[in-house]
């Protein structure tokens, strides 16, 4: 009875000290993708991770990445550039984090790769005024 009184502070010390996490905050993150420019680089940084490498997306675990490859939605480049700027479903809104250029950079490399024709570019002015007016606290 004595050693299980001395035992339970004990683990429950070790439990609360063991697992504190520390996260970058979000500007960490915002700095962290400002160097990136070239389309191709904010895809396979940013994108990559869920829709792979060859932009076919994936599923299993429950969850589904939509394929870009062949993507008649991609069509039009204002529907990609709202879905990147937006979110859609499980995918998260990227208007904080990637700048005008950057959006219109990874819009323009989707549609025209992964068996994606379609040479109409969008234009960072078009990115600007679709962007969503964000409060202080996000900006």
């Amino acid at each position: 009875m004595r050693s299980t009184f001395f035992h339970i502070p004990f683990f429950l010390l070790l439990i609360f000290t063991s697992t504190t996490a520390w996260a970058d905050s979000s500007g960490n993150v915002v700095d962290k993708t400002q160097s990136l420019s070239d389309g191709a680089d904010i895809y396979k940084h940013i994108c990559q991770s869920c829709h792979m490498s060859d932009g076919k997306g994936a599923k299993g675990a429950g969850a589904r990445f939509p394929a870009l490859a062949k993507n008649p939605k991609l069509q039009s480049a204002e529907y990609a550039a709202s879905v990147v700027l937006n979110g859609m479903g499980a995918m998260p809104w990227f208007a904080v984090t990637l700048d005008d250029q950057q959006i219109a950079n990874v819009v323009n490399y989707i549609r025209a790769h992964f068996d994606n024709h379609y040479t109409n570019a969008i234009k960072p002015d078009t990115i600007t005024m679709m962007r969503p007016h964000l409060t202080e606290e996000y900006e």
